[in-house]
Parts: structure tokens; C-alpha cells; sequence
């Protein structure tokens, strides 16, 4: 074998492995897209759900508090901002926004004894904190693979193949302010 047979061969075998890289780094990007996009989805079944369980919540708080109009028709605009919101972060803003309504939907409740005691209030209350249980899991699953992707994304050498791909980070699904991450105390 001559010596320029011999450098064809190495060099088509470098080109191979770099290509068989390639299609490994791809594969990998394409594979943790999935999931983000799959635990988007998870997240979008449980705010879903908890969406058809407020009409229900508050057509039980006005049929005992006819004078909380304000509190209930805020609530009512924040669902609908959560339901309408286009993107990721606008989603997770409106869905801030709803859940510190839903709070002082609940802190009602405590001028109204009759409501504290009512089996389909109480029923209701009691699937919508697990909704809200549910939409925390989900979020964290969805963090946890935004975090796996935008790893791979920013690494190298993944992220010269990613930024050729076009492969982009994700943004997390989080609390934005700082009166969102206190615990709040409602007592009923």
C-alpha cells in the first residue's frame, strides 16, 4: 500500500468518527428537546386541570360570599391570562399571578363559617392543593430536563454542534419575585 492509500484511509476514517460524533451530539439534543417538550406538556395537563376546577370554586364562593365581587373577578382575569398566555414565560408569569389569587380566593373563606364548612368547598379545596402538588412535580421534572439540555447545549464541544443546529437553551418555569417564594398562611 502506498503512503497517500494509507493517509486516504486515515482521513476518511477521521471524517467518519467526526461524523458518527455529529450524529451522536444530534441524536442526544434531539432526544433531551423531546423531554423538555414532553414535560411542558405534563405541566400544560395539570394547569389544565386546574382551570376546570375554578369556575367550580367560584361559583361555590359566591353563593356564600355575594360581597367578594373584586376577589372573584380578579381570579376570573388571571385564569383567563393564564389560559390565553402565548409563551413559556409569559405562561409562567400568568400562572404566578393566578396561584396569589387563588390565595386570597381562599383567605375569604375565613370570614365565611358556612363556606369553611361547605363538604363541596372543602372537596374542591382539597383537589386543587393537590393540582397545585401536581403542577409542582411537574415543574421540576420540567426544570430537571431544562437543566440536562441546557447542559448539553453549553458544553463543549456539544455547544459548536448545537449552535450550528440551531439548538437554543430553554428557560426554566419559575417563581419570579420574592413575595411569590414566601410559604403564605391560609387557615381555614
Amino acid at each position: 500500500m502506498s503512503s497517500l492509500t494509507i493517509i486516504t484511509i486515515v482521513v476518511l476514517g477521521l471524517v467518519l468518527l467526526l461524523a458518527m460524533w455529529i450524529i451522536l451530539v444530534y441524536n442526544g439534543l434531539i432526544t433531551l428537546r423531546n423531554r423538555v417538550d414532553e414535560a411542558w406538556s405534563d405541566i400544560d395537563v395539570q394547569l389544565k386541570r386546574r382551570y376546570d376546577l375554578i369556575p367550580n370554586l367560584i361559583e361555590t364562593v359566591k353563593s356564600y360570599a355575594t360581597h367578594e365581587r373584586e376577589t372573584l373577578e380578579r381570579v376570573v382575569a388571571a385564569r383567563t391570562a393564564a389560559m390565553g398566555a402565548e409563551n413559556k414565560h409569559d405562561k409562567a408569569e400568568a400562572e404566578n399571578a393566578l396561584s396569589q389569587t387563588l390565595k386570597s380566593l381562599f383567605a375569604i373563606a375565613e370570614n365565611y363559617p358556612d363556606l369553611k364548612a361547605s363538604q363541596n368547598f372543602l372537596q374542591m379545596q382539597d383537589d386543587l392543593k393537590d393540582t397545585e402538588d401536581k403542577i409542582q412535580a411537574a415543574r421540576r421534572f420540567y426544570n430537571a430536563n431544562v437543566r440536562d439540555f441546557n447542559t448539553k447545549v453549553q458544553v463543549f464541544p456539544n455547544n459548536v454542534i448545537a449552535g450550528q443546529l440551531k439548538f437554543r437553551k430553554y428557560e426554566f418555569f419559575e417563581i419570579e419575585n420574592k413575595e411569590q417564594r414566601e410559604n403564605v398562611q391560609v387557615k381555614f
